[in-house]
């Protein structure tokens, strides 16, 4: 029973950072309907900058903000330099644009940081908080970091007249345009946004997984299997499938299928999502007139 219990703990440790991945994914889907699959390569280049500025002698909450500004700005930079020229072309090009942006940024990384692993410090202590045994100091850090992180979104795009008019140039622009709302601006914010979410989950699972080009990878796949199962159009769906995709990983893994198959877990709800429902659990459903 205490293995299981500490399976289900840290699958939701782990799935607060898929959460937190699925939630970027889902808000660039609802500006672009398409996946943008260079979200963990982004992610993982700002974690590399967190990592200098740890280096450079900033301490690690002053470089997890910075980190989180400076992959704001990427955001936005990039849906204005690479993403806007081709925001009305073919689906096809599109994707090969992410796919591009994708290998560039890893690329860059390799070239800057060569492909060594690095290890990346965790901001939690050591020794277990609370005398607890299920969970490490850091994986209750990064629940609480997540947590914190959702709920902050959630306010802004509540209660915010900058987060209403992003979700309003998202779900409809046309009908945001003829309001004044400025949509290319809102879309690039919403990139920033996600950027800046992808960085966070960067920071979080690099003490877990180490620092290098490639980390991201997997992770991307549970993240856009959590996106599937809670609706890639809804991001109240995207963190439930996140935390869903995070504890069945490592219940299944442990007990199961072993940890050699983990990521199969993922591949299995993708196609199980695309096939049964592939509006997600609070995904909605699309019905069109022919």
């Amino acid at each position: 029973m205490d293995a299981l219990i500490h399976q289900v703990l840290a699958g939701l440790a782990t799935g607060g950072i898929y959460a937190s991945v699925a939630l970027a994914l889902v808000m660039i889907y609802q500006a672009t309907h398409l996946v943008n699959f260079a979200q963990g390569e982004l992610a993982m280049f700002c974690t590399y900058l967190a990592w200098t500025l740890i280096n450079a002698g900033f301490g690690y909450w002053p470089a997890f903000l910075l980190t989180v500004g400076l992959a704001f700005v990427l955001g936005v930079v990039i849906e204005r330099v690479v993403i806007r020229p081709v925001e009305n072309s073919p689906v096809l090009a599109v994707v090969v644009v992410f796919i591009g942006l994708l290998v560039i940024l890893n690329s860059i990384a390799v070239w800057i940081y060569t492909g060594t692993i690095k290890t990346f410090p965790s901001p939690f202590p050591t020794e277990p908080l609370f005398g607890n045994k299920f969970m490490s100091s850091h994986e209750i850090g990064a629940i609480v970091v997540t947590l914190i992180m959702l709920l902050l979104l959630y306010a802004f795009f509540r209660f915010t007249p900058l987060g209403l008019a992003m979700r309003a140039a998202a779900q409809n622009p046309a009908s945001a345009k003829l309001v004044g709302i400025r949509v290319g601006w809102m879309l690039a914010l919403g990139w920033g946004l996600a950027a800046a979410i992808g960085a966070v989950a960067g920071m979080m699972v690099a003490p877990i997984v180490f620092l290098e080009p490639n980390m991201m990878g997997g992770i991307l796949l549970y993240a856009f299997a959590a996106a599937l199962v809670g609706g890639v159009d809804s991001p109240g769906g995207a963190v439930f499938g996140g935390f869903l995709v995070g504890v069945l990983e490592n219940v299944l893994g442990a007990f199961v299928i072993g940890n050699e198959l983990k990521l199969a877990v993922a591949l299995v709800l993708i196609i199980g999502v695309l096939v049964v429902k592939p509006s997600g659990f609070f995904g909605k459903v699309h019905i069109t007139r022919v």
